[in-house]
């Protein structure tokens, strides 16, 4: 998706009919007004780059208009919505339950234009935060992801080897082609090479090239790959399975700028920035002999720690809607979005596997889903689900005990708020903290 400009064009799409003062305050305020079809066949009309918010407009409603709504709620689940609403309108009732759940933000009529519109600007702002992110690659708002994109974008414009840490799976080399799209290099190669995946024997082979005859089998000159990417990022990813021979090159490297290929004794000088990434403890490899001490310090000029899954918070959800519709636009699939226990199974997952296994289960369940929700059993976490609801059960039957145990010392002591702290083994402070966690009244108790 290409990033929003300034000059990107701004739509609210709305289901329902707009008067045309409201229609001529959102134009005056840069808002073109698309008033839906009922039967939804338009579609949401947006190209790369705009900016659309959909409106659900509830005063006066058809259930074909608001079929028409769920539909494109289906189809473009991450679309925002706003909704208008009668004043008398019921608490959240079919057939607008699911349309005023997933507004962001809700009018009542006569409509307040002005609000309005503060609303779009502020959706309008994280709309485009959000196109930014997806443009490097990085998808998600929770905290943890603003903080690598903060990071990447500080990093980038500096010329210095930047070390990538965090566990397998946790999007390592996305962050590393961020960090080359953002650098002055962007225009040049970029050359990821696993460490790990390298034939001990070849290692400095395919880093720095061999001449003709450097060894058995050498029939021509080979380039490296740092001489590939002249000008441009090499990104070491696993650089802790690097070989220690190999080690004391790249440090050669990155101190002098200069390369020598197997069989030559002259020095090729290369301007080429590199990026390094690890799922190993560096400084345990360190302090084991394993990786050379002023290696790890050359390398670990900038760090860019990558978050594991379970610490982002919902960008699970994000990212599970995002890998099924890419697998959509390429295979075909029933599914659409995911159930609202399946969207919890997913919240509640440890994700060992990080992205990389989150990406693997929603390609699978695409596959294998046969309603337009997937369930948690096509994304096989029945096991989770059933533990998650295990264990909120006993934490309320916990909950329940602790509860009946507060109000029987309580009359056990009758009501003296000293003595039953001296039974429970607490401070007074601590009754009265339970008390009010349990919605104890003591005045109505005694």
């Amino acid at each position: 998706m290409a990033a929003m400009g300034d000059d990107a064009k701004r739509c609210v799409v709305w289901f329902g009919r707009p008067a045309e003062q409201e229609r001529q305050q959102l134009a005056n305020a840069g808002w073109i007004t698309r008033v839906a079809e009922a039967d939804g066949q338009g579609g949401v009309g947006r190209r790369n780059g705009d900016i659309v918010v959909a409106l659900a407009d509830l005063r006066d409603t058809s259930a074909q208009s608001v079929q028409a709504m769920e539909r494109l709620m289906a189809e473009h689940p991450r679309l925002p919505w706003l909704a208008v609403v009668s004043p008398d309108m019921p608490t959240l009732e079919s057939p607008f339950e699911r349309i005023l759940q997933a507004s962001m933000d809700f009018f009542t009529d006569p409509l307040d234009v002005e609000r309005l519109l503060d609303a779009l600007r502020r959706l309008s702002g994280e709309l485009r935060l959000q196109s930014q992110h997806d443009a490097l690659g990085i998808t998600g708002d929770s905290e943890a992801t603003c903080a690598v994109i903060a990071s990447v974008r500080k990093y980038a414009p500096v010329e210095l080897p930047v070390l990538i840490t965090g566990e397998t799976g946790t999007g390592k080399e996305v962050a590393a082609r961020a960090l080359h799209a953002l650098s002055v290099r962007s225009d040049r190669p970029f050359a990821a090479i696993n460490c790990g995946a390298l034939p001990p024997n070849l290692v400095h082979s395919e880093l720095f090239g061999h001449e003709r005859g450097a060894f058995t089998g050498a029939n021509a000159r080979r380039i490296g790959h740092f001489e590939t990417a002249a000008g441009g990022t090499v990104f070491l990813d696993e650089i802790g399975d690097l070989p220690l021979d190999a080690q004391t090159n790249l440090l050669r490297f990155l101190q002098e700028g200069t390369v020598e290929r197997v069989g030559s004794s002259q020095s090729i000088k290369l301007d080429v920035r590199v990026l390094a990434a690890t799922h190993v403890d560096l400084e345990k490899a360190v302090a084991q002999g394993r990786f050379r001490e002023d290696l790890y310090y050359r390398l670990n000029v900038l760090r860019l720690r990558m978050p594991a899954l379970r610490e982002r918070g919902d960008d699970v959800e994000l990212l599970a809607q995002q890998f099924l519709d890419a697998f959509r636009e390429q295979h075909s699939s029933h599914a659409r979005a995911f159930s609202r226990s399946a969207r919890q199974a997913m919240r509640n997952f440890a994700w060992p596997g990080n992205v990389r296994e989150l990406l693997n289960r929603v390609q699978r369940a695409a596959v294998v889903a046969e309603d337009a929700l997937i369930s948690v059993a096509d994304l096989d976490l029945a096991d989770v689900s059933a533990s998650t609801t295990a264990r909120s059960s006993l934490g309320n039957t916990r909950v329940a005990a602790e509860r009946d145990a507060i109000i029987a010392c309580l009359r056990e002591s009758h009501f003296n708020i000293s003595e039953c702290a001296r039974r429970l083994k607490v401070s007074r402070v601590t009754i009265y903290r339970l008390c009010k966690k349990h919605q104890l009244a003591l005045d109505e108790l005694r």
